[in-house]
């Protein structure tokens, strides 16, 4: 074997700032300045030799441990050299594809470590080897350049679901459940014969597939799935797609290819996919890589010392250091080149910095403007300034980048903490109806002591998600005394003020067919039982799926419900009643009028309009859009309970 060893021609800085008594960098203002690498991190490979380079500025000394075997101890030491202030590299001079590494870490104390690569683009089964391999080898057959660019994000319909949850069900028809082949299996259907998986999705008419996290995470095992379950938000290797989600996960390639396999599927129907990203924290930060070739860096501390801890999960990554920085935005601009990713939700993005986040949009717009960002803008307890947190106050400072609205949210339903015992608008709380109306006019006046919204493509318009009961549950705490009927008029009418509002609309899988998770709340760790989709409740929930397929599609054929700007926001839609459980607003051009009722009441509310000719779009719990019934000389329209109507007219 040959093996070039780069050196480093300059002057290496002497006394790296580390403590021997804590184990930690001492990281200072001038830290970065001295030791922050642009070079290319990881492996550069090429079939005729491979370069490796690591970031660790703690490092005396750097071996590259080349094991013989995927999955056997023999293995090769090779010293790496430094070719800059804290940046290791050696070339080996053979092919090394589908070839297991480590890295040896020698510290300034004498201590020892062995960590995977934190660049690593494959892994063994359970991450626990980084995995030399030739991509262009996992390409499949049909993979093909990058979709065309979106028209505009006010334009999407999201559709969150968990890869494993969503054919993990035996009556999903899908013969790779719980797998990324499993979401792109064609003609299955439900025990009814109703369609379920990918054709099931096209029906919905659904634009974005947000899939929950699919890169390597830590607490299921890869070679036993069914073992134990996890949403995957503990996160491993960010750069290497889960192994329990593909048919092989001994095999480093049959991961990274079938990965490409769904996103193609999804591509060739229509679909685009936005990835879940968790670059606020890891799993266990002392085993992380992050830790092992750089303690003290790539996670914020405390005064005192101690890990920040804004997450809830006990650490927090330093968006704010440079390095750390470089980590998330080649990440993300891996992810979108190799795999032909179409947007990214950020986790926990107020625990990122402001700065982080625009460079976020900035290199993803440098291959396509039309990627959607959006993330959870909460603003966290984690050490650092408010004022630098990629927070939703904040979101002025950051154009064109999405956070998702808790405010209409909880408007509409109440709050999901505690509990989840707070009502909301559909549920009987009162003067809700003025705050929903501000959010669903897309960040037009809103108040920006609550949140910074310039646009609609900076609010995800949303009633629930993957955390937190779902909506059917939580009216079944806050209502338990209604019948079935009504509380799915509230559940509609919920989904409804969402699905309408001006900026971008998101579904959580199931929540059409009024999923349940059988009362539990946050359901991350419970089992497939209680995550996976019910396709036999779909069965049964016909009317309520057909029903939000017809608002999805209401909204896709009028660009009046999906407006780009403020601007056109305030020229074209007016809120007109604001009261009494009750919100009426119009949307108005040279061509159409809509007027658009929700009425909270129980029982029905008769609204006054001009007498003239309406079609009848949507009127208790039915969207009609083709052959609509037409209301003639009408100057009064009543409203059913828990229920929202549409009407239209050409002008």
């Amino acid at each position: 074997m040959e093996i070039n060893s780069l050196v480093f021609t300059g002057q290496l800085l002497k006394d790296p700032p580390y403590n021997v008594d804590t184990g930690l960098l001492n990281v200072t203002e001038n830290f970065d300045s001295q030791y922050a690498t642009d070079k290319k991190l990881g492996f550069i490979y090429a079939p005729e030799r491979t370069l490796f380079r690591l970031w660790a500025p703690v490092a005396s000394r750097i071996e590259l441990i080349l094991f013989n075997h995927l999955y056997e101890d023999e293995a090769e030491h090779i010293v790496m050299k430094q070719t800059a202030p804290g940046t290791f590299e050696v070339e080996v001079l053979r092919d090394l594809d589908n070839t297991a590494y480590k890295f040896g870490v020698f510290y300034p104390d004498g201590n020892y470590v062995e960590t995977t690569d934190p660049y690593a683009i494959a892994a063994t089964s359970n991450g626990e080897r980084s995995v030399v391999v030739d991509l262009s080898k996992t390409n499949p057959k049909k993979w093909n350049q990058r979709m065309p660019a979106f028209t505009a994000s006010t334009d999407a319909v999201i559709y969150e679901a968990s890869v494993r949850d969503f054919t993990m069900a035996e009556s999903s028809g899908a013969t790779n459940r719980g797998k990324f082949l499993g979401v792109i299996e064609e003609g299955t259907t439900s025990p009814a014969g109703l369609t379920t998986g990918l054709d099931y999705l096209k029906e919905m008419g659904i634009t974005h597939l947000q899939l929950m996290p699919m890169y390597d995470f830590e607490t299921v095992n890869e070679e036993n799935q069914t073992e134990k379950y996890n949403w995957g938000y503990d996160p491993q290797n960010y750069n290497v797609p889960e192994g329990s989600y593909a048919t092989d996960a001994r095999d480093p390639k049959t991961r990274i290819r079938e990965m490409k396999q769904m996103i193609q599927g999804l591509h060739d129907a229509g679909i685009r996919v936005i990835m879940d990203v968790v670059y606020n924290h890891v799993y266990d930060p002392d085993s992380h890589p992050f830790e092992l070739v750089a303690p003290g860096y790539y996670f914020r501390r405390n005064a005192v010392g101690s890990l920040s801890n804004g997450t809830g999960v006990g650490n927090d990554t330093a968006s704010e250091r440079e390095m750390m920085k470089k980590y998330i935005l080649n990440s993300v601009k891996y992810w979108t080149k190799e795999y032909h990713i179409d947007g990214f939700r950020f986790d926990l993005m107020g625990i990122h910095d402001v700065d982080t986040m625009n460079a976020v949009r900035d290199t993803l717009d440098e291959i396509d403007p039309s990627i959607i960002v959006l993330g959870e803008g909460w603003n966290l307890n984690t050490s650092l300034a408010e004022e630098r947190r990629a927070t939703s106050i904040n979101a002025r400072q950051m154009p064109r980048i999405a956070h998702f609205n808790d405010a209409m949210r909880t408007a509409i339903k109440g709050s999901d903490m505690d509990g989840a015992f707070d009502t909301g608008f559909i549920s009987g709380k009162p003067f809700m109806e003025q705050w929903i109306a501000i959010n669903q006019q897309g960040g037009l006046f809103y108040p920006q002591d609550i949140a910074g919204y310039q646009q609609p493509d900076q609010m995800v318009q949303y009633v629930e998600a993957h955390d937190n009961h779902t909506l059917y549950d939580k009216l079944v705490i806050n209502m338990a005394h209604d019948d079935e009927r009504t509380r799915t008029r509230r559940h509609l009418l919920a989904s409804t003020l969402g699905l309408l509002a001006q900026g971008i609309p998101f579904v959580h899988a199931g929540q059409e067919f009024l999923r349940t998770k059988q009362g539990h709340e946050n359901t991350y760790n419970q089992s497939d039982e209680i995550n996976k989709m019910d396709w036999d409740r779909r069965d049964t929930k016909r009317k309520e799926v057909a029903y939000m397929q017809g608002l999805i599609r209401l909204r896709h054929s009028e660009p009046l419900f999906r407006m780009r700007s403020s601007e056109e926001i305030a020229k074209h839609m007016e809120v007109l009643q604001a009261d009494y459980y009750q919100i009426v607003w119009q949307l108005e051009n040279e061509t159409d009028l809509y007027y658009v009722f929700f009425n909270g009441n129980g029982d029905p509310r008769y609204f006054r309009i001009e007498e003239d000719n309406f079609e009848l779009l949507v009127h208790d719990c039915q969207v009609t859009l083709d052959n609509p019934r037409v209301w003639i000389d009408t100057d009064e329209i009543k409203v059913e309970g828990f229920s929202t109507t549409v009407l239209h007219k050409k002008k």
